[in-house]
């Protein structure tokens, strides 16, 4: 009689899990389930600190499917040690459990004596996820429950104080070392005219530094920081519940998404306010004027090309797209002025950037387009992109690897079986029964810590074949633009333009200032190799001390030059 294989399926919704559900007693229980029922075990897949509410949160759990569907170990059985390490959405488990049985596979809960290949399993199974579904839920519902009368009777919710607050038994206490900058911020939007932005590079151009806290890293002022102080009722003494809320995405079984909210609860906070309510009340009438996205009215059609792409010859930070917008002779028309500058980005980590030379979005997006059609004129260039792209990629070597592993590891999965079996089959009547049992065991032991060896070296040799055949893929799409670029990039959209230079131009770099010969471009690296001059290379450089090459020569040289 031929031996069935199985998987072993282990899961913990947290990453400690008590009560006998931990990953090593799933694995324990499974692992002598499956040496009793004679059962060789082709592979185990184990998902830590992850939710049952869904499988696509659940790599491990994917991964076993596809290999099902591969029937990479043609394995009759999964099993799992309860049917709620399975899943608890009662849809997802049964189209699980329909997608395996189609492949030839069945369930075993181990603990709930379920098999789904026995005519009264998957009834079973039908029920028992249904009633784990609604338990999940009712869960949920009475945390959110209990949540919300905390919030009704002023009492913290838990999660980190926010700014300007401590924790002290679980309740909110004013941080004296933070309060003041809370108040500075209310009482400079209400009373001067700068907004978010400015108020966060006034605080650090004043020299105030931000306490550094569990959740965060800068000390530094952000835009983003100030708008949440200034849109937060806690400062002013009230606890808000529901201001965000986590619904579902139209389309999908278990896609959600967290959504702000127009109208929550708010109550009186048993904690002491920073600012007084009328206080919070003149912010949030400024809010409602200033705090909304300004809807794009005019150049619908334009984007900046290579925004974050071309780089600050100062501090290196990208430099990003903006608009001047003037009016016309006539006085009725505009005319937008497109330009790429720095946004002294470098001042959220407390230095301010100097440079304040602006770039002709234009002139910039022209002179890098010049050169890639320079560049893919060459003959050379072109039967140089042909050969990569039909080039075959060899990956025989890591494939050949990792059939290596997966030998070893059957070897080591049949000595570690029969080890379990001559463990199972000692007899307790003998006097060093102990003595040979735990030497067994230690043997045991050490198999299991080379199959996990020889699994993390399958996975990382896989990653490694899987990563450069996506690589391959991307280069190979990059490549196919290229060669067409002259046909196909000035009829491309702006956007079209925009994604095409995204995946292929990693980084241009300018001169502070354009040179005499009309210079300005210094350097443009590649996300993937570029053929030039007989050779490949991911960066094109005109500095004067590293080439003699510049972009006035690549522009003028005619595709047979070289």
């Amino acid at each position: 009689m031929r031996t069935q294989k199985c998987y072993l399926y282990t899961r913990v919704s947290t990453s400690m899990q008590v009560d006998g559900f931990s990953l090593d007693a799933q694995r324990d229980k499974l692992r002598k389930y499956a040496a009793y029922q004679d059962m060789a075990i082709a592979g185990e897949y184990s998902d830590e600190g992850k939710s049952g509410k869904s499988v696509e949160g659940r790599p491990e759990f994917l991964r076993m499917l596809r290999d099902i569907e591969d029937e990479k170990d043609r394995v009759s059985f999964v099993l799992v040690f309860k049917l709620s390490r399975f899943g608890r959405n009662a849809a997802d488990v049964l189209t699980s459990l329909q997608k395996m049985q189609d492949f030839g596979v069945n369930l075993i809960c181990v603990e709930d004596g379920i098999d789904s290949s026995k005519d009264s399993g998957k009834l079973m199974i039908s029920v028992l996820s249904a009633v784990a579904e609604i338990e999940r839920e009712n869960i949920l519902v009475q945390t959110m429950e209990s949540r919300k009368q905390k919030a009704r009777e002023g009492k913290w919710n838990g999660g980190f104080a926010p700014y300007g607050y401590k924790l002290v038994d679980g309740e909110l206490s004013i941080a004296d070392d933070e309060a003041d900058v809370i108040r500075l911020i209310f009482d400079k939007y209400i009373h001067t005219t700068l907004g978010v932005n400015g108020i966060a590079a006034w605080l650090n151009q004043q020299g105030y530094q931000k306490k550094k806290r569990q959740n965060n890293t800068l000390d530094a002022f952000a835009a983003s920081f100030v708008k949440g102080v200034l849109d937060n009722p806690v400062y002013c003494g009230k606890l808000a519940y529901g201001r965000r809320k986590n619904e579902k995405i139209p389309g999908t079984r278990n896609g959600y998404h967290i959504m702000k909210q127009d109208s929550y609860m708010l109550h009186d906070g048993i904690h002491e306010a920073i600012v007084s309510e009328e206080v919070w009340n003149l912010a949030q009438q400024k809010r409602k004027i200033n705090g909304f996205k300004r809807k794009k009215t005019h150049s619908l059609d334009h984007e900046h090309l290579l925004s974050g792409i071309v780089r600050c010859p100062v501090c290196g930070a990208g430099m990003y797209g903006n608009v001047n917008r003037k009016r016309k002779a006539d006085g009725t028309h505009y005319r937008d002025y497109f330009y790429y500058a720095c946004k002294h980005r470098k001042t959220v980590d407390g230095h301010v950037c100097t440079y304040k030379k602006q770039w002709g979005e234009d002139k910039v997006n022209d002179a890098v387009a010049e050169v890639i059609r320079k560049l893919v004129q060459n003959p050379k260039f072109e039967a140089a992109i042909r050969a990569k792209i039909d080039a075959r990629i060899d990956t025989g070597e890591l494939e050949q690897e990792a059939e290596n592993y997966r030998k070893q590891l059957r070897q080591v999965i049949g000595a570690k079986n029969k080890l379990s079996q001559q463990m199972d089959s000692l007899d307790i009547a003998d006097s060093h029964y102990e003595r040979k049992y735990q030497d067994m065991q230690e043997r045991l032991d050490r198999f299991y810590d080379r199959i996990d060896e020889m699994e993390r070296a399958i996975a990382e040799t896989e990653a490694r074949i899987q990563n450069i055949r996506q690589q391959k893929i991307s280069g190979d799409n990059v490549y196919q633009y290229l060669l067409y670029f002259d046909r196909l990039y000035e009829k491309f959209t702006d956007a079209e333009k925009k994604e095409f230079l995204g995946s292929f131009v990693d980084r241009v770099d300018i001169y502070e200032d354009e040179r005499p010969d009309g210079r300005f471009l210094k350097r443009i690296r590649f996300k993937f190799p570029v053929f030039y001059d007989g050779d490949e290379v991911r960066e094109l450089s005109w500095d004067d001390e590293t080439t003699v090459e510049t972009v006035v020569l690549l522009s003028q040289q005619k595709p047979d030059d070289r």
